[in-house]
């Protein structure tokens, strides 16, 4: 009598998959907004847009974590890196001045281990509840064979809304606009490939001491800040001209996408933060101070640009939020300079 192959015999076990649902219910529960008509459990989330906007504009985002899961995979350490798939798309559509409204995630990986689904979907939920954020809806894909035993992939999916006559988009930058600079919480997800070959080139212990409290699997590995309360209670009482998410392309790449083409942003090298961590990156793999700007934050995670009478009360909201801003520079004339031009 032939014997039946079931689709767990495949690599799939359906089981499992109803498990890891029942499992993170009670996290994405703690982040629905009161505008989730249907979440997490049907074929499509439904979302109500809030009346409080006259002309709503959508704006969406979408990213992943990069090689970070890497490392991840290395230190076994998968609680904190939902936070920075979270964080990687709020971030980004929040620089149009978007309220972040949901999110959606996707996972996928060759044989579902329960539990690390959970520690990354419990980040995930975590990173959603820190930006009022409705984790709605999401896909866990088992597919026997596409990735390597214990590894797995991320990318993630936020939407946010803006109202048409409050778009931030660059178009009212001045001459003499200060750029203020906010502190990020370390590489937050953006040149790991260049990390892990330095990481390996110095021979470094990641599970020794960075400092008196943190290893530097710890410090390598700290999650990507959010900006989402801060900005949003920027938002409400200063006119800001400019915002910026320092990702992939480093300080210098991503403050140039929000200049239009006569202006220029002009950085002074002494106010930029001197962090260990960047130092130690810098040195090990000897690269110049450009090379390093262009590849990553150094220590500023999100710019926004204001006008300097605006100065005080941008720094009296940033600390109430406990995060540090530096003032980096001024907008200037382009005048056939580069976009980002350092002094």
């Amino acid at each position: 009598m032939q014997t039946s192959i079931t689709y767990k015999d495949a690599g799939v076990d359906i089981i499992a998959g109803e498990e890891l649902v029942e499992r993170i219910k009670p996290f994405a529960k703690k982040t629905m907004r009161k505008e989730v008509l249907a979440g997490i459990g049907g074929f499509g989330a439904l979302f109500e847009i809030s009346k409080k906007y006259i002309n709503p504009v959508l704006v969406s985002g979408t990213d992943g974590v990069g090689t970070k899961l890497k490392l991840a995979f290395e230190l076994n350490q998968h609680n904190t890196i939902g936070i920075d798939l979270v964080a990687m798309s709020v971030n980004d559509i929040l620089v149009q001045g978007a309220e972040p409204l949901f999110f959606l995630d996707y996972f996928a990986c060759s044989k579902l281990d329960v539990e690390t689904a959970t520690n990354v979907i419990k980040g995930i939920a975590f990173g959603c509840e820190e930006s009022s954020c409705s984790l709605i809806g999401g896909e866990t894909a088992e597919m026997p064979g596409m990735y390597s035993d214990g590894e797995y992939d991320l990318a993630g999916f936020a939407v946010g809304v803006v109202e048409k006559s409050k778009i931030i988009d660059g178009s009212k930058l001045e001459i003499d606009d200060v750029i203020i600079g906010l502190a990020s919480s370390g590489f937050h997800s953006n040149g790991y490939s260049l990390v892990r070959k330095i990481i390996k080139h110095a021979g470094l212990d990641l599970n020794s001491m960075y400092d008196e409290s943190v290893s530097w699997a710890q410090a390598i590995l700290q999650p990507t800040r959010l900006y989402v309360k801060v900005i949003l209670d920027l938002l409400k009482t200063i006119n800001v001209n400019a915002m910026a998410h320092i990702t992939g392309g480093g300080i210098s790449g991503n403050i140039a996408r929000v200049f239009p083409n006569h202006l220029a942003a002009e950085i002074e090298i002494k106010n930029l933060p001197k962090i260990k961590i960047f130092e130690w990156i810098k040195e090990k793999a000897q690269l110049t101070n450009e090379q390093m700007w262009e590849t990553f934050n150094c220590g500023i995670g999100y710019v926004v640009v204001v006008n300097k009478a605006n100065l005080d009360d941008v720094f009296s909201v940033l600390r109430k939020h406990d995060i540090k801003g530096y003032i980096l520079g001024r907008v200037i004339n382009k005048e056939g300079k580069t976009k980002v031009y350092y002094i």
